[in-house]
């Protein structure tokens, strides 16, 4: 039996650990969700601590209020106008309102860290074949591995750190890295030959350049990067951050100077009544919910297997106008691969595909391979015995052609449309009438012509071509719905780009692309005022990845394209940018919804405190109760619990994001106004009127 296809290969070595039944994998899932809870619990009141709190001001604030309220029983401040029990009441309210603040944004980091700590548990002892000068290998640990060093990796053998391979051509298991089961190829050259600490070769071997010192490889990296704690805020939040303080430093103005017209009416308000005015005035629930809400949208990120280097450039993603995207490894395989068969003269298909597949068999390139998995898709027959006692010809640069002289002198050859006819006339053969013809068509439509000779006769080509991904053409009709434009950049001539261009559906393309035009194509998207994504794998790519306002790398592609962006898809799928940019979206639609929703329903709040708080000293403002809540203690309390529970209510909803929609911007702003302004006005109302009948109960 002869070498197994690449499919075949593919299919045979997709998993090497055992994979785990459903059940045993819900199971791994709710214990490590209950962990994260548990943990978070304690977070939430570690954070008490002042000198944490104080990044959050609006929580400190709070905080403050609760301390004010814990110790003014025991001072000669404490009022007459309120029952004993009160102000302990409005503490304890006050202490579960930072609680619950702090309890979001504790698990929304947990997420984060239970992501770090499995990839943790993953970097464990590996020793690595270590090349000595002299081509000897030397068992070394992984750990004593630097920069610069060559080791060499056979199947079976996990790869020790990160590196280039530079000799080899090996199907690896990246699922430690990216989830996925299904092996990829890696090849000394191109844009697939980057490989990863940690990941397993399953099938022949590699020598690889280290390109990591320890401490500094992507695993490392991805551990400091999703623990979210580290994340810093992005502009936007920033913004947003003080528009909020600013609300908070109005209003704290306002009921510090409101006791000055109070005494001018002849009577005093206690002070505990002014904190929880203080309290439900400010934007509590925003303010609790922020941090959460942007950690949220890394987590949601990093369950694509897409690594964030940043809080703002998931952000930025929702912003996103122009995504340029590289052709080769990005939009098409990458490489060649077979795509027809074409007889020339009066030769039969079956003759074409007999000797392709024999001048093929020990041919291990992506070309050759792609050649026998053609040939035995359409089921054309082969003798793969014919080879035996053969010779193979490997391709070389000056003759252009490869092949196999068979046993019984029988010689084969496959390569360069020009070369093999040279080649034939060598032999003594004659060239078809219509071979340069059909190759020229084949090279009009974006495709690379192979001729295929027997001893001086020519059978035939084989049309290679790079292959669109499978549903490209949908992902980017999803993108121009979404208001997206693409744009697809690629070296090839302007005949081949335009068939790519029009196959995988792309709004334009640039032909003949060098990298600085890339650059230049995303300065001047930039100058427009637009927000530019790119994606890429190679090194050609790299400057327009730095550039663009979001760089996503493929995995797969090579070193120098990950250090330059500032995103990284473990699954190597450019059309993941569609997510990324659903998920940028939903962060900037999750905040807005819920500062929309936590300024609309201090609406309710005002109506249920202010009234109440006048109705202590002026029976009259009974009017102004229109809530009919059942006392001025009761109206306090309600509103005061109702700020502190509906922070985790919402605690959900600030995890899992605002589902989104394509749609025009009115459209999704009325839609925001009416569920979350309206909802925000009414929920309110209904909640604290429930509140206030059952604290009736009990005063």
């Amino acid at each position: 039996m002869g070498k197994p296809s690449y499919i075949e290969q593919q299919k045979r070595l997709q998993v090497v650990n055992q994979a785990v039944s459903e059940e045993e994998r819900i199971e791994r899932a709710r214990m490590l969700e209950e962990d994260i809870v548990r943990q978070a619990l304690k977070q939430s009141v570690l954070k008490l601590n002042p000198a944490v709190m104080i990044k959050n001001p609006i929580m400190f604030a709070v905080e403050i209020g609760f301390f004010i309220t814990l110790v003014l029983p025991f001072t000669s401040l404490e009022s007459s106008m309120v029952p004993a029990w009160f102000n302990p009441i409005v503490s304890l309210v006050l202490l579960f309102t930072v609680l619950f603040a702090n309890f979001a944004e504790a698990l929304a980091e947990g997420r984060g860290k239970a992501q770090a700590n499995s990839l943790k548990q993953s970097k464990k002892e590996i020793h690595a074949n270590l090349m000595k000068s002299d081509g000897t290998l030397v068992k070394v640990a992984s750990t004593e591995l630097k920069k610069g060093d060559i080791v060499f990796v056979k199947q079976g053998e996990m790869i020790p750190g990160d590196g280039e391979v530079v000799k080899g051509l090996a199907s690896v298991d990246e699922s430690a890295i990216t989830g996925e089961s299904a092996p990829v190829m890696k090849e000394a050259g191109g844009d697939f030959s980057s490989v990863t600490g940690g990941t397993m070769v399953v099938s022949d071997e590699l020598t690889i350049l280290i390109t990591s010192n320890p401490g500094e490889s992507f695993i490392d990296k991805m551990i400091a990067l999703v623990e979210g704690a580290k994340r810093q805020k992005t502009p936007n939040e920033i913004a947003l951050h003080t528009v909020l303080m600013s609300l908070t430093l109005i209003f704290l103005i306002v009921v510090v100077t409101l006791p000055v017209f109070t005494s001018y009416l002849g009577f005093e308000l206690d002070i505990a009544i002014l904190i929880a005015l203080l309290v439900c005035l400010i934007p509590t629930t925003i303010g609790g919910l922020l941090s959460a809400i942007g950690i949220a949208g890394m987590d949601r990120v990093t369950k694509f297997n897409v690594l964030a280097m940043s809080g703002k450039a998931v952000e930025a993603a929702g912003d996103i106008n122009t995504i340029i995207l590289d052709k080769t490894g990005t939009i098409t395989f990458g490489n060649r691969m077979a795509y027809t068969l074409v007889p020339v003269g009066e030769e039969r298909l079956d003759e074409v595909a007999k000797w392709s597949a024999v001048s093929s068999i020990l041919d291990e390139t992506p070309e050759g391979r792609s050649v026998i998995d053609y040939v035995q898709s359409k089921a054309y027959p082969y003798n793969e015995a014919m080879i035996n006692g053969g010779e193979f010809v490997p391709f070389k640069a000056e003759t252009r052609m490869s092949g196999i002289d068979l046993r019984d002198g029988t010689k084969v050859r496959k390569g360069a449309v020009q070369a093999i006819v040279e080649w034939v006339k060598e032999q003594g053969g004659r060239i078809p009438h219509d071979t340069l013809k059909k190759a020229d068509q084949i090279a009009a439509e974006g495709g690379t012509p192979l001729a295929v000779a027997v001893n001086g006769h020519l059978y035939g080509l084989i049309y290679l071509k790079d292959t669109v991904k499978p549903g490209m053409r949908e992902r980017f009709d999803q993108l121009r719905k979404m208001g997206i434009k693409t744009i697809m950049c690629t070296g090839d001539n302007p005949l081949t780009a335009a068939t790519i261009a029009k196959e995988a559906g792309v709004d334009e393309f640039i032909a003949e692309c060098k990298p600085e035009d890339k650059i230049e194509v995303i300065k001047t998207e930039q100058a427009k005022g637009k927000l530019v994504a790119m994606t890429g794998d190679g090194t050609n790519d790299a400057p327009a990845l730095a550039q663009a306002d979001v760089g996503l790398a493929m995995n797969s592609g090579t070193a120098a394209a990950k250090e330059a962006a500032n995103m990284i898809d473990l699954d190597s799928n450019p059309t993941k940018i569609i997510e990324v940019v659903s998920i940028g979206k939903q962060l900037l639609m999750t905040r807005g919804a819920l500062t929309t929703f936590s300024i609309a329903n201090d609406i309710a709040k005002y109506f249920a405190i202010i009234p109440a708080m006048f109705m202590l000293a002026i029976p009259e403002m009974e009017v102004l109760n229109i809530m009919h809540l059942h006392s001025p203690i009761s109206a306090i309390l309600s509103a005061l619990i109702f700020n502190a529970i509906i922070i985790p209510l919402l605690i959900p909803l600030a995890m899992k994001g605002i589902a989104y929609k394509p749609m025009s911007s009115n459209a999704l702003l009325r839609r925001n106004l009416f569920i979350y302004g309206f909802g925000g006005v009414v929920v309110p109302f209904i909640g604290i009127k429930l509140i206030d009948l059952i604290v009736a109960l009990f005063i």
